[in-house]
């Protein structure tokens, strides 16, 4: 990046971003509308049962419950898990414009049936665009930004995820009294709303220039770049670059397979730490208490579950925000990581033993609220952001379709099993656990961080073709943060400029030496 150059020189770069973080978006407000409807009596009198033995009057049968939740993430996990295919012929943007397609369909058959079959289906189909959503707007985002910002794009892509569920959960919470079916269509209704202005929006930002490039349309890719970057900056010298680290990938291995992820040291290395790094987020434990948090603390009988859910979800951006001013300028990745899961590991524990010892009081309910928000901050601000911006920058330039699709596809694999398992613990059909629940996270996220001590490399503020060299020289994870790359040395614009302009005036000063000469000799 030239010196003296500002956030708003990248205004262009910043709104291409700014269009794809929707994408987040739209897959957090599908997160926090569906926890909430399963708390709800108008959705309730449909799809439920009437059980005046629980805290709400009303139940859902755990095995409909768990395929509410999970079938989303079911979906999720295998349109990620075949998202390098999809991408060869369809590029970012394409992905992403079927995404749209297939949540307004999903959309329309959730809210025109009574039929639990359809609405399974429904679920489905939307776990499908969600998988699209979250994958290609990052793939996006990691190969378009500059490296000064990639960090602040992914964590506004977090952010996203956080403000969309929010803005579910406050729209339950808005609807949630009424007795009837509009109850859960009103907040249904709102899942069109992002789909249709996104699909326009992309109509006006270029693809992503490393995915051009790398399909051999170097000019179209040279053309983004020049799109998404300042008046001024080494438009060329950037996609020379780019151009230059997917040819000597590419003489790796003539053509570009599923397998290859798994071929090499290198890549194997690369998919195994990105597909561990995203699956950070389920071992924290986070995806039952984003997924069924209205619920869980009805059953917990919290006053006004739908209240504090808002609560949960707001204390989460805040920790958010917060993380974008601080920890993004000052703080490592794998020191932040590492703290995040041994806090939310010990905040389970806590939490399981408060509700153990002293079930079903009001004071354990408050207790629990607290502590529910301070695992929310941590998690939001210390883990969800940095192990999708970890599991996106590890894999290689030829395989990041594949690679960060694999690890997408592992982490909303491992999310489904979350969302799938959750009721057998905490409904009190089945083994009424409630808060109990966190016993089996406080080992999860322990084991979890001790991981990424010993393997996840520090990668914060490296190019992608950096830490592409880094991975070639075989650095163990402890060795990459001082690195020195000597294959990718940064060019300042101001000094490039001065040495053409002293190159330029001793061109022009041998040219008047040899005329004068030629004068002489006459």
């Amino acid at each position: 990046m030239a010196n003296g150059e500002k956030w708003t020189d990248h205004w262009r770069c910043f709104v291409a971003c700014g269009i794809l973080v929707l994408s987040p978006f739209q897959y957090g407000v599908d997160f926090g509308l569906i926890g909430g409807l399963q708390a709800m009596v108008g959705f309730l009198k449909i799809f439920g049962y009437q059980a005046p033995n629980t805290a709400l009057g009303w139940n859902l049968d755990t095995m409909r419950q768990q395929l509410i939740s999970s079938l989303m993430t079911l979906g999720a996990f295998i349109s990620s898990g075949t998202a390098g295919f999809a991408a060869i012929k369809l590029g970012r943007k394409g992905c992403l414009w079927v995404a749209c397609g297939l949540c307004v369909v999903s959309n329309v058959i959730m809210m025109a049936t009574e039929n639990i079959g359809a609405l399974y289906a429904g679920r489905f189909l939307i776990g499908l665009a969600n998988g699209y959503f979250m994958t290609f707007s990052q793939l996006y985002i990691q190969e378009s930004s500059p490296a000064r910002y990639r960090g602040l794009f992914l964590t506004a892509f977090q952010f996203f995820t956080s403000f969309g569920t929010l803005i579910g959960t406050i729209i339950d919470w808005a609807t949630a009294k009424r007795p009837d079916k509009s109850a859960y269509l009103i907040p249904l209704g709102m899942i069109y709303i992002i789909p249709v202005f996104l699909s326009v929006a992309m109509m006006f930002i270029p693809e992503s220039p490393r995915w051009l490039i790398n399909k051999g349309r170097y000019e179209e890719g040279r053309k983004a770049l020049e799109w998404l970057r300042p008046k001024g900056a080494l438009v060329n010298d950037e996609a020379a670059e780019i151009q230059a680290a997917i040819e000597t990938e590419k003489e790796l291995g003539s053509s570009v397979t599923a397998l290859d992820m798994f071929r090499n040291p290198s890549d194997r290395r690369r998919t195994l730490l990105a597909v561990c790094a995203v699956t950070l987020q389920a071992a924290s434990g986070s995806m039952f208490i984003i997924a069924y948090k209205a619920y869980f603390l009805g059953m917990s009988k919290v006053q006004d579950p739908f209240a504090m859910s808002n609560v949960l979800s707001t204390m989460g951006i805040l920790a958010i925000f917060l993380n974008s001013l601080i920890v993004v300028r000052y703080g490592r990745r794998r020191v932040i990581l590492m703290i995040g899961l041994g806090v939310c590991g010990i905040l389970q524990l806590i939490i399981a033993v408060t509700y153990d010892k002293r079930p079903g009081e009001t004071s354990t309910g408050t207790v629990l609220v607290a502590l529910t928000c301070l695992y929310m901050m941590s998690y939001n601000g210390m883990i969800s952001t940095y192990a999708w911006l970890a599991g996106g920058e590890m894999p290689s330039q030829r395989l990041r379709s594949y690679t960060f699709g694999l690890a997408a596809a592992a982490g909303f694999f491992f999310a489904w099993l979350t969302t799938f398992t959750a009721p057998y613990f905490i409904n009190p059909q089945s083994l009424n656990w409630g808060p109990r629940y966190g016993y089996i996270w406080f080992p999860s996220c322990i084991v979890a961080g001790v991981w990424v001590f010993f393997f996840l490399p520090e990668t914060k503020g490296r190019t992608l073709e950096e830490i592409d060299e880094m991975f070639e020289a075989k650095l163990s994870a402890r060795k990459f943060r001082k690195h020195i790359c000597v294959g990718h040395v940064p060019v300042d614009p101001k000094i490039l400029n001065e040495d053409l302009r002293v190159s330029s005036e001793h061109e022009k000063s041998r040219a008047d030496v040899q005329h004068a000469e030629l004068e002489a000799k006459a």
